[in-house]
């Protein structure tokens, strides 16, 4: 590939998921304001009806999400009754993050939402799980290497 080719928009790998991320959490919206949800409190429900009853730090390791980012969004989530943050009694460096009976019972109304959004995509189950498994195999790669060190 010739420098300047190598420079297109189009050329990389890091727009690509990008564009397809935002069109994706784009097709969640409407169904997410049905529940009153933003698209990150969704994902911050489902790694908590997965596991329920962990540290806030497990829960950023989860989630991708540094202290910064996770902290409004638990405070949002307890302001509407969902989750409930209390400091862990072994540790009390620790929070704990655990669902009220009201974040356990939106999990009810949420069983529709992945197959509505899958309806949108117009992709073959088997290629959007090979899809799904690329991705995850990205992410992970990326988060455990030490680094990539560029050609100059």
């Amino acid at each position: 590939m010739d420098r300047d080719t190598l420079l297109q928009l189009d050329n990389q790998v890091c727009f690509a998921l990008y564009a397809c991320a935002r069109e994706v959490t784009k097709l969640y919206r409407p169904f997410l304001d049905e529940l009153g949800l933003t698209y990150t409190q969704y994902v911050t429900l489902l790694a908590l009806w997965e596991k329920d009853e962990v540290p806030v730090k497990a829960l950023g390791e989860r989630l991708y999400l540094d202290s910064g980012t996770l902290t409004p969004l638990l405070k949002k989530l307890e302001a509407m009754k969902l989750i409930l943050r209390k400091r862990d009694a072994a540790d009390e460096r620790s929070v704990i993050v655990k669902l009220t009976s009201e974040g356990h019972a939106l999990k009810e109304r949420a069983f529709s939402i992945p197959e509505r959004v899958f309806c949108q995509t117009n992709i073959p189950p088997e290629e959007l799980e090979q899809l799904r498994e690329q991705l995850r195999r990205l992410t992970q790669n990326i988060h455990q290497s030490d680094s990539c060190h560029s050609q100059t």
